[in-house]
């Protein structure tokens, strides 16, 4: 039996950041607090995916990065779950599929950096994320340009909410997204492992 959720109730607007989170860092939560002020978020949920499955080298144990994850996510609205690990999906799309599913009436926005706009359209299904819940878009240094360009920023384009509205995004029906500038540094999860540092990263999935 799948576990109960993090609290919520049905209206809220939910804010969902994927990833390994391998280590959890303070990027992590900075582009988390940036998300609940720009995009009218009520909640937001960190999903620690159960693994990358494009990666040969496989995370820390899950225990372990979820450990580590509340133990950063020190905020009242900020929720960590393994959820994809107990819905056993590895694919962004599917996961949206069974959240809306087993949590009604709920909001759920789709929170990524640019770098993952850039390369969307190599995800699974991923017409299908866009359709089914709003987007919200964190730019990362050296990604703004490749992110507006992209592929599926040119198929959503009359679905774009402007970033002086951002606030609206959890609101609106899907498809729509919003792109907003965060001042942070380029720093990755995995520079961080090598170099056993903190730093900051924009929103990252674990697939394309």
């Amino acid at each position: 039996m799948i576990q109960p959720l993090p609290p919520s109730r049905p209206g809220q607007v939910i804010g969902l950041l994927g990833g390994s989170f391998d280590p959890p860092h303070s990027g992590h939560l900075h582009i988390s607090r940036e998300a609940l002020k720009r995009f009218g978020l009520d909640r937001l949920w960190w999903l620690v995916s159960p693994g990358n499955p494009l990666k040969r080298h496989g995370p820390a144990p899950l225990p372990e990065r979820m450990a580590a994850a509340r133990a950063l996510a020190d905020h009242p609205r900020i929720a960590v779950t393994d959820i994809e690990a107990r819905l056993g999906t590895r694919h962004t799309s599917a996961t949206l599929a069974a959240l809306t599913a087993i949590a009604p009436g709920r909001r759920f926005v789709w929170l990524m950096g640019a770098d993952n706009l850039a390369q969307l359209h190599l995800w699974q299904d991923w017409r299908s994320i866009m359709d089914r819940v709003p987007v919200g878009v964190l730019a990362r240094p050296g990604q703004r340009i490749s992110a507006r360009l992209s592929p599926a920023a040119r198929v959503y384009a009359a679905a774009r909410i402007k970033g002086r509205a951002s606030h609206v995004l959890g609101r609106a029906a899907a498809p729509a997204w919003c792109f907003v500038n965060v001042p942070m540094t380029d720093i990755s999860s995995s520079a961080l492992r090598a170099r056993g540092a903190d730093g900051a990263e924009g929103a990252k999935d674990a697939e394309k």
